[in-house]
């Protein structure tokens, strides 16, 4: 199917550029306030490493076209890249959403990580032209910058120096790995099939998720060693396997709760849950209320 443009209205930069520091960084936020589905277009006039967050909702941005999109939750992140001078950034915003949007133009991001001519990041996939996807889940100390980015308020130059501050904070958390790390692990792995052995990992205990592989059976199935798939694993996605794969599953358990199909026992069965109480436990501890009590909840 094609890529209806017409339905994203053009607006004014103004009206979504939140912060822009010239030649370093562009902070664009995006709310909608009304009770209907927004459509948004934002022309991008060079090349940018593009950071997306979703503040509430789950959220669509495309990038020229239908099949170059990324869809995020609030526990989502999408990184993205692409060798374009111009590009229309496309935004679809469910009623009462909210997004945040980091534009960083590439030379100043390269210089943000260079160091005596020793680089902390792989940009062969850059350099080559290479388009770079990637989605990952963010760590709740991220959530409370994005959080605190769009809440603070101050006046003049201060305001000014607080939102920078807080950028470089979001860059230093965002890409944040681990000393163990090694210099091949990184938001641009220059090995691709890396790349895909830990894609594959996450496909495996999705689909498994309610009797999900051990450690050691899910790094023979990919063909990555145990220390290669946690440290891959946690960097593309923010958490260890099976931290990522308790909130997923816990995610998923609202999906399944909201469908009205599964009463709370079945649907701890089916992600994985044995006994309901556990299940229910883990549930309010992330949500901050029990399975039932969200049933009664209004999701329309």
């Amino acid at each position: 199917m094609k890529f209806d443009t017409l339905k994203y209205k053009n607006i004014d930069k103004s009206s979504i550029e939140f912060f822009n520091e010239k030649e370093k960084f562009s902070l664009l936020y995006l709310e909608n306030n009304s009770d209907e589905t927004e459509y948004t277009k934002y022309t991008l006039n060079g090349n940018y490493i593009q950071l997306y967050f979703s503040l509430q909702d789950k959220i669509k941005v495309a990038f020229n076209m239908e099949h170059c999109a990324i869809y995020l939750s609030p526990e989502d992140s999408g990184l993205i890249y692409f060798k374009d001078d111009t590009m229309n950034v496309l935004f679809e915003l469910p009623a009462a959403s909210k997004m945040l949007g980091l534009l960083i133009p590439v030379s100043f991001f390269h210089s943000l990580f260079a160091s005596e001519g020793d680089y902390f990041f792989n940009f062969e996939n850059i350099k080559g032209g290479r388009p770079v996807i990637e989605e990952k889940v963010i760590a709740p100390s991220l959530k409370i910058v994005l959080n605190q980015i769009v809440a603070k308020k101050l006046h003049g130059a201060l305001q000014s120096l607080y939102i920078k501050g807080k950028i470089y904070e979001l860059l230093s958390l965002y890409f944040n790995t681990s000393e163990e790390t090694e210099s091949d692990h990184c938001p641009f792995m220059a090995n691709e099939e890396t790349v895909a052995q830990i894609k594959k990992a996450k496909d495996i205990i999705i689909e498994n998720m309610a009797n999900p592989p051990s450690l050691e059976e899910l790094s023979k199935t990919v063909g990555l060693n145990i220390k290669k798939l946690k440290m891959g694993f946690k960097e593309f996605y923010g958490a260890p396997v099976f931290t990522f794969l308790l909130n997923y599953k816990l995610e998923h358990s609202k999906k399944l709760l909201e469908e009205n199909k599964l009463n709370v026992s079945e649907v701890a069965l089916q992600i994985g849950y044995s006994n309901s109480s556990h299940f229910i436990a883990a549930f309010k501890k992330k949500f901050g209320i029990t399975p039932k009590q969200f049933t009664k909840q209004d999701h329309n």
